[in-house]
């Protein structure tokens, strides 16, 4: 069964059709790339997928249930977690405070008990400190598990937001525009270490990108919209090749 199935899929403001007729099958353990010009309606998917935005048409199913109507809390319970295109951290918080409130779906003590401090409080927030410690060994930023989240450098900043969504035990994570913002090098180490999570997590993964040697050179396959629609669907070379995305995307005046 594949992890995500989006189908027929519209989202409508007013007259705008930012989504139109989307669709999408997901298989379990790859890496997805979803790319097109500024204003393509990519943000939008994600936003439609994870809650913020409720379809005007159309079926999205996880694991073959459908999301449709669940809030965003819901989602991310059902195994979808997500990051933004502009960071978002709590600044003035430590790094590893940043990721253990990512951590609230391991909670297993009720309202009472975390007033009071007693029966299962105690413990279950000891193993969700040392789970979190563990991501942040994984992602490279336990050395700086004290540090104030806002005064990190602009790569370990996007590394502790994915540690973030990793907290919440997803089985796809959604990743908007990861490489916005970084130089080559990076771009380069950034996807070795998307490589590692997928890896190390066992991770299906949907991104959003403009840096296409970045795309090219991490995901197994590639949707190109344009306004609102599917355009091609392929292998990175497949894509590459595709005169439909050449014209709209790889060689139009709206690159970016």
């Amino acid at each position: 069964m594949p992890i995500l199935t989006i189908t027929n899929l519209h989202k409508h403001f007013g007259g705008v059709k930012a989504i139109n007729d989307f669709s999408i099958t997901l298989e379990k353990g790859k890496i997805y790339g979803l790319i097109g010009p500024n204003g393509a309606g990519k943000t939008t998917i994600f936003n439609t997928i994870t809650g913020i935005y409720e379809p005007t048409m159309g079926e999205i199913f996880l694991n073959g249930k459908s999301v449709i109507k669940k809030a965003p809390y819901e989602i991310s319970n059902m195994g979808i977690a997500r990051t933004f295109q502009n960071i978002r951290l709590f600044g003035n918080l430590s790094v590893l405070d940043n990721v253990i409130i990512a951590c609230h779906a391991d909670a297993k003590y009720g309202i009472f008990e975390a007033m009071t401090k007693f029966g299962r409080f105690k413990k279950n927030e000891e193993e969700i400190k040392e789970k979190c410690i563990k991501l942040l060994q994984i992602v490279g930023l336990e050395e700086m598990r004290d540090d104030t989240a806002g005064a990190l450098p602009y790569g370990h900043q996007r590394k502790l937001e994915i540690a973030r969504a990793l907290a919440t035990n997803p089985s796809l994570l959604l990743l908007d525009e990861p490489a916005a913002g970084m130089n080559e090098k990076e771009s380069e180490e950034l996807v070795r270490f998307i490589q590692n999570i997928h890896e190390n997590f066992d991770l299906t993964i949907l991104l959003i990108e403009h840096h296409m040697d970045f795309v090219m050179s991490l995901c197994d396959e590639i949707a190109v919209l344009n306004f609102g629609s599917t355009i091609a669907m392929g292998t990175p070379d497949e894509v590459k090749r595709n005169p439909a995305v050449i014209e709209a995307y790889l060689g139009g005046e709206d690159d970016a």
